[in-house]
């Protein structure tokens, strides 16, 4: 099955999904863009995996509708065959080579592209003929990340896939995928801590806390209205007011808060309001969104695009 040209590669539609009275994903709605890199963000427990596992097929919503590439996931082979889930501590039967990893790789994806494999073992210095099992946590990580990138898969999920990776490593595998994706693009989701790293690769940001969406937003968008303002309390005070305060500093009279802004806002505002302004980050961001949440139960999800108007 060829994917539609349509903008969504997938489209979740108020999914709840509990387990034994947890629940996990609260009234989730959000797509994925068929050529785009989505960050999917959140804390331990979130429930990030829960929702790429919903994507794959490998569980079925409480209540709610999950669609990929037009159509439900669960025990779909046409869905599925387009679709490629690289999680953290991916297990391969024990008796697997790396190269045995890879060429069985080669049979279970339409798209799998040799050339590209072969290249990235080389990159990353993995040894065909070695045992997965006797590989370290690193070489384990490298082993996923080049099955995700050359499946070049319609959608392609990663979940943590770099554990165990140095720096140098995790470099390679981002410059890489920045190359692969602009020769072919596609649906790539990355779900990770290190939201400093991925920061500059990614096109759009899925912020999930306690199973509910608390950001859905283009990152260039995004880049243009978070930011940190300081001055006196009382002038911070009354300009956050009129924008949305996600977290806030005080010490001796002088403030520091975390703001989004609304209306068409922008730096020349705050400059006008006698204070200073500087970019916050997506790090600081994500931890400003999700600290909100630790003390009072989130508002309803709002699309950045909402906010904006």
């Amino acid at each position: 099955m060829t994917p539609p040209t349509a903008a969504a590669a997938a489209a979740v539609s108020d999914v709840t999904m509990r387990f034994r009275g947890h629940t996990a994903l609260d009234r989730v709605s959000t797509t994925i863009e068929a050529d785009g890199i989505t960050g999917l963000l959140g804390r331990n427990g979130a429930g990030k995996t829960t929702l790429m596992q919903l994507l794959t097929g490998h569980r079925v919503p409480t209540s709610g509708r999950v669609e990929v590439f037009g159509a439900r996931p669960y025990e779909n082979d046409d869905v599925l065959q387009q679709l490629c889930f690289i999680k953290e501590g991916q297990r391969y039967p024990d008796h697997f080579r790396v190269g045995d990893a890879l060429g069985y790789a080669s049979t279970v994806f339409p798209c799998w592209d040799a050339e590209l494999a072969a290249s990235l073992l080389r990159d990353f210095d993995l040894p065909g003929k070695r045992p997965i099992k006797k590989l370290s946590r690193g070489m384990n990580s490298a082993v996923g990340i080049i099955i995700g990138l050359a499946s070049r898969a319609p959608l392609t999920l990663f979940d943590e896939p770099y554990l165990g990776l140095d720096a140098v490593a995790r470099q390679l595998f981002y410059d890489r995928l920045l190359s692969d994706y602009a020769q072919h693009p596609r649906a790539i989701v990355l779900s990770t801590h290190l939201i400093e790293e991925i920061a500059p690769l990614l096109e759009r940001v899925l912020l999930i806390d306690r199973g509910r969406v608390l950001l859905d937003a283009d990152a260039e968008s995004l880049r243009g209205t978070a930011l940190t303002v300081t001055g006196p309390a009382a002038q911070v005070s009354a300009f956050a007011g009129r924008h949305e305060l996600l977290h806030t500093e005080t010490l001796g009279g002088h403030s520091r808060a975390v703001v989004r802004l609304r209306d068409g806002a922008d730096v020349d505002d705050v400059a006008a309001a006698g204070l200073a302004a500087e970019p916050t980050n997506l790090q600081q961001l994500v931890v400003a969104m999700s600290l909100r949440t630790s003390t009072a139960d989130p508002a309803a999800p709002t699309r950045l695009e909402e906010v904006s108007r």
